[in-house]
């Protein structure tokens, strides 16, 4: 069931309404979670309900025997059987072609010729999200950091909560899971923050991501046949798409959890402000980076120890992290680019030397945040050209056709040309509203404005949503991860 569907516009409001006015004890509002959950996720695929429902019940099972064992081969054996089902699934259904096809493209470079046939496997949607969560679960029991659940339906509300379950914020078990055991009341302020992040991620969505999309496909489909300005500007608006595309789901699932009395973690921290990469990837998918670092590279060592292993720990973490985007070698690319840009930062010390709100205090920037801001979206925008390429092929040739005299000609105006225009407007008052509240938890959280000012705000979103909103009922990019 998509955010921007009819289905969904349907069943946010009946679900809110039974959730709040009908049931009346912790275990019922969690049961009806665990339902509607499973309606949302079935609305799909009803098949791939057996996928987190096997997983639901493997990491609660591999919880309560965590608990019960105290020997540590025991305990060992029985997170490593957590994380093989868990990463099996994904594996299976997300890998198993890619590993095939180069397993067959490297005998082939040697000659020899092997047969084989591709499975045609349909990708679940969301299991990138769901096996990461159910996996902090384990991994935090396993550490002591938390102590298991005695309630299966507790446990599988927690993994199935349908706001975040196809594309995040990936939660921490320690964060979310508690919030399934407190007693819940209705919050007018906290109901009211949620509806104006709804809002500004529907926003995101349908006005700023969906009228990107159409002019970053048809430049980057069309390469050959337009200027490197345009191919410039085509970059851009794929890197304005993802960023309304996925962070603008993120706002509508966070949003949604308040509804129903959760707080989600920010997943994303108005990232094309950032001032360095280092910054940029504290601000973008916060929830995947911060596990990537708590469960993966800390326990590799970090940044300790000699200036080898902090090189080989940023290649490892983001050569994962590219890769559990996809099966394409686009995205391993665009990790290890990261890695490059990254590196300098770190082996300088400076990863942390921009931590405060830039231009914190002050209506505009300097000249030097405007330059860093200016150079780290760049290098972001360069990345992303493989993120959104085809293949390594496509990548690098709308990246040389970049590389020409006509770059520093102005751009063309694609057509529908005046769609174009008022796209281009958008986004700047997307940015104008995220600047001005870049200090806030999302681009809409303005409780601290004046009545007047807030209604006039809301207007003037929804009147540029109604007017300029492509209603198409397009698919979130993360759903393909």
């Amino acid at each position: 069931m998509l955010f921007n569907s009819i289905e969904f516009a349907i069943f946010l409001p009946s679900i809110f309404i039974i959730y709040w006015f009908v049931t009346k004890t912790i275990k019922q509002q969690n049961i009806l979670i665990l339902l509607s959950s499973y309606l949302f996720y079935g609305w799909w695929d009803w098949r791939f309900l057996s996928l987190i429902f096997f997983s639901t019940v493997t990491d609660f099972l591999i919880g309560k025997g965590l608990e019960k064992n105290e020997k540590p081969l025991t305990r060992k054996y029985l997170l490593w059987i957590s994380i093989l089902i868990n990463i099996g699934f994904l594996g299976f259904f997300k890998y198993y072609n890619f590993f095939i096809d180069n397993f067959i493209y490297a005998f082939s470079t040697l000659g020899i010729e092997l047969s084989y046939q591709s499975l045609k496997i349909i990708l679940p949607v969301g299991i990138s999200f769901y096996t990461f969560q159910t996996l902090s679960y384990t991994i935090d029991v396993y550490k002591g950091k938390l102590k298991p659940t005695k309630e299966f339906i507790t446990f599988a509300a927690f993994v199935s909560f349908f706001p975040q379950l196809v594309a995040g914020p990936i939660e921490r078990a320690t964060n979310l899971l508690p919030q399934f055991k407190k007693n819940r009341k209705f919050d007018y302020n906290q109901a009211t923050d949620g509806m104006r992040q709804i809002l500004w991620g529907f926003f995101k969505k349908i006005v700023i991501a969906d009228n990107c999309a159409v002019f970053a496909d048809q430049i980057f489909n069309n390469y050959n046949d337009y200027s490197g300005s345009t191919l410039v500007l085509g970059a851009v608006f794929f890197a304005f798409q993802i960023y309304g595309d996925f962070s603008g789901y993120s706002d509508i699932a966070i949003g949604t959890a308040r509804l129903f009395g959760f707080n989600l973690m920010q997943n994303f921290a108005f990232p094309y402000f950032s001032r360095d990469i280092a910054e940029f990837w504290r601000k973008w998918h916060i929830s995947l980076s911060t596990w990537f670092r708590d469960y993966l590279y800390i326990p590799l060592g970090g940044s300790r120890g000699t200036n080898y292993f902090k090189i080989r720990n940023v290649f490892i973490i983001f050569l994962v992290s590219g890769f559990w985007h996809g099966s394409n070698w686009t995205f391993i690319i665009w990790g290890g680019l990261n890695a490059i840009y990254f590196l300098p930062v770190m082996l300088l010390n400076k990863n942390r030397i921009n931590t405060n709100i830039v231009a914190q205090g002050k209506y505009l920037p300097s000249i030097k945040e405007v330059f860093s801001m200016t150079l780290t979206f760049c290098l972001t925008t360069f990345a992303w050209v493989f993120f959104r390429a085809e293949d390594i092929h496509h990548a690098i040739s709308y990246l040389s056709n970049i590389i020409h005299p006509s770059t520093l000609t102005f751009p063309e105006l694609i057509t529908p040309k005046l769609e174009m225009v008022y796209t281009l407007f958008c986004i700047f008052i997307l940015l104008l509203i995220e600047w001005k509240n870049r200090d806030k938890i999302h681009g809409l959280d303005i409780a601290s404005y004046k009545k007047n000012s807030r209604w006039m705000l809301y207007f003037i979103i929804i009147l540029m949503t109604i007017t300029f909103g492509s209603f198409n009922q397009n698919s979130f990019i993360y759903f393909q991860f």
